[in-house]
């Protein structure tokens, strides 16, 4: 078996080059990768070589959003076969640590995590993970689908996080690929009303054909007067904002915007540095809820797809093979291309 990866070397210099087919371990399990998504995250350290507080300092395979078949087993594992088709959850905890043992795993602090410095990622022909953390998908969801459990995943958590449930007036700042899911995934739950905001009108169509019952286009550098726009339409105040962003806007915004004794829920990373009103969101007693990742979401996405009651891929504007790596990368980070979710598959031709 030859083996091929997208290796980021740093910023702007992404290479798809050879690299050694990786031995597995007890526990573990070799995976021909199939399909893989490009993650906000994947972009930021393509264009600058770091996201959030994780900085490169050597090359990384890039990738975290994976499904792919499994080739090998190692010692000790039961519960799959070879050719099997399995959704990868890309962190993979120490399991010993009070956090993991309390079921908040994506906090521990030894996690694995693919492409996340220093570990390498999964946008690769052949890969190796944890078998533990790979989930056998049915017959009829497909490779494409399986890669999009991760972003899913991560609806589902900033739903549970924001107790979305029936009766919800929600409102999403960010029509990007997770801010589109967490309306599926919001919908699923009972939410009764719920608006979405961006600066990009083709995004904002994709949700209102996916339910979405309000999108407003942002006009304005102002998140107070959007705040008020919002609540001149829709008629109330949301319960619950969850900010998919990542913008000092989006933030600002859900604290003007949600009502007294809501809640605001973080997916998003702003910028360091910036200013929020802050003393208006305590005042308020707007309780403002982090976000890292995910812990025990898998099977809910899996069941949500599987079952269809989510339909992840309407997402997908962009396919590509991972000899065209670097095109996938230049295409989703394009406004010009009107791209959504972009994947690579990563089966040779």
């Amino acid at each position: 078996m030859t083996n091929i990866a997208a290796v980021l070397h740093g910023a702007n210099d992404l290479r798809v080059e050879p690299i050694p087919v990786p031995e597995i371990k007890e526990n573990e399990v070799l995976l021909a990768m199939k399909s893989v998504g490009i993650c906000g995250s994947d972009l930021k350290y393509w264009m600058y070589g770091k996201c959030g507080k994780f900085t490169m300092e050597k090359p990384m395979v890039i990738g975290h959003e994976g499904s792919g078949e499994v080739v090998k087993l190692g010692p000790g594992v039961k519960h799959l076969k070879i050719g099997d088709r399995v959704a990868v959850e890309p962190g993979v905890p120490c399991g010993r640590c009070p956090l993991c043992k309390t079921g908040r795993y994506n906090l521990c602090q030894s996690i694995f995590f693919c492409a996340t410095p220093p570990d390498d990622g999964n946008l690769c022909r052949f890969y190796k993970h944890s078998a533990e953390f790979c989930y056998r998908l049915p017959d009829h969801v497909t490779d494409d689908e399986g890669a999009m459990l991760e972003p899913l995943a991560v609806a589902v958590y900033s739903c549970r996080k924001g107790q979305v449930g029936l009766g919800t007036r929600l409102l999403i700042c960010g029509a990007g690929p997770v801010g589109i899911l967490t309306l599926l995934v919001a919908k699923q739950n009972g939410a009764t009303t719920v608006a979405i905001t961006d600066i990009d009108s083709t995004r904002l169509a994709l949700a209102k054909s996916l339910g979405a019952d309000y999108a407003f286009k942002v006009t304005t550098d102002e998140p107070s007067t959007l705040a008020t726009d919002i609540l001149d339409v829709v008629g109330d105040f949301p319960d619950v904002t969850i900010e998919c962003s990542g913008t000092n806007f989006g933030f600002s915004t859900g604290i003007y915007a949600t009502v007294p004794g809501g809640s605001l829920v973080m997916v998003g990373r702003v910028p360091g540095g910036a200013e929020f009103p802050l003393n208006l969101a305590f005042t308020k007693e707007i309780d403002i809820r982090g976000v890292f990742r995910y812990a025990n979401c898998y099977p809910t996405a899996l069941q949500l797809v599987s079952k269809g009651l989510v339909n992840v891929k309407a997402l997908i504007s962009h396919r590509f093979t991972i000899d065209e790596s670097l095109k996938a990368f230049q295409t989703a980070a394009s406004r010009d291309t009107k791209a959504v979710k972009v994947i690579i598959q990563c089966e040779p031709n």
